[in-house]
């Protein structure tokens, strides 16, 4: 019997005696008058808020460079520090518009350079200048700053978010770090991001696949068909979620060997520069 079902019974038993149903809890999200009047209680399954990407899209990634607002895919992730206008041009064509930020790393270009505490830099992130490794353990001391670009994407109007180098507790980070910081991490940028209405996508981490898959709106991954983890990432397609790929020019992998296996898992995947300007390529059967 449904929990639902119980509380009518006993609040009916109860009712010479109580004022009130004896069965408390915390209310979900009031759906329409519409769906109430025609969808059973017991039945009914609240729906999130925050866009839920299906596979089959089509999606460009670009972080550098002028950005190319005359190609058309489905889905463009780009940083979050763009214009205003960027967004809103994207929205009035009807494409989703993913957050870039890095979670794991301290970039010194970024505005909020200044407020990230020494105590939580790490070592430099070998091939990236200007860059260091974060100490996620201390939430307490990332979170004014993390909340913050969570905030800036929600009122810029993103969909959705790419938590970059959230895969970091095997990495030469300067903190004895462990799989279950990083869990812990991501799960509350996830729990944060959907408060403020933001789908969050998986950033490689394959062996997370499993913790993470009922957590996580989507993912998106690099190299991983050059690397052969791409199956570890299948969960996602089989519950009904977009797994963005994306493999790059500088790895001498088979292209179109990673779009027929991509077509396979029901992935969307391109070929990228490493440096992710506006240049790509798409499989045959995408535009």
């Amino acid at each position: 019997m449904s929990f639902e079902r119980r509380c009518v019974l006993l609040t009916l038993l109860l009712a010479l005696m109580l004022s009130g149903s004896a069965c408390a809890r915390t209310a979900p999200p009031v759906p329409s008058p519409s769906i109430m009047s025609e969808t059973p209680i017991a039945d009914f399954v609240p729906h999130p808020a925050w866009w839920q990407p299906q596979p089959g899209l089509t999606w460009q990634w670009q972080l550098t460079g002028k950005l190319d607002m005359d190609l058309h895919t489905d889905v463009v992730d780009i940083d979050l520090y763009v214009g205003q206008s960027v967004i809103d041009y994207y929205h009035s064509r009807g494409t989703r518009v993913i957050c870039y930020i890095s979670v794991g790393s301290f970039e010194n270009w970024r505005p909020d350079a200044t407020q990230f505490p020494k105590e939580v830099l790490g070592k430099d992130y070998e091939g990236w200048s200007g860059e260091k490794w974060l100490d996620i353990r201390r939430i307490d001391l990332l979170a004014p700053i993390m909340l913050a670009r969570l905030d800036l994407c929600a009122a810029k109007g993103f969909d959705a978010v790419e938590p970059d180098n959230m895969e970091i507790y095997g990495e030469n980070t300067g903190f004895p770090l462990t799989y279950q910081d990083q869990l812990r991490y991501v799960q509350w940028l996830a729990e944060e991001a959907h408060k403020r209405g933001l789908a969050m996508g998986q950033k490689n981490a394959p062996d997370m696949t499993r913790d993470l898959v009922d957590v996580l709106d989507f993912a998106i991954l690099e190299d991983a068909f050059y690397y052969h983890w791409a199956e570890d990432m299948k969960p996602y397609a089989d519950a009904g979620k977009a797994v963005f790929a994306a493999e790059y020019t500088d790895m001498p992998g088979d292209f179109e060997e990673a779009c027929r296996q991509s077509r396979r898992l029901k992935f969307s995947a391109i070929l990228k520069h490493r440096d992710l300007d506006a240049w790509v390529k798409f499989c045959p059967d995408q535009p």
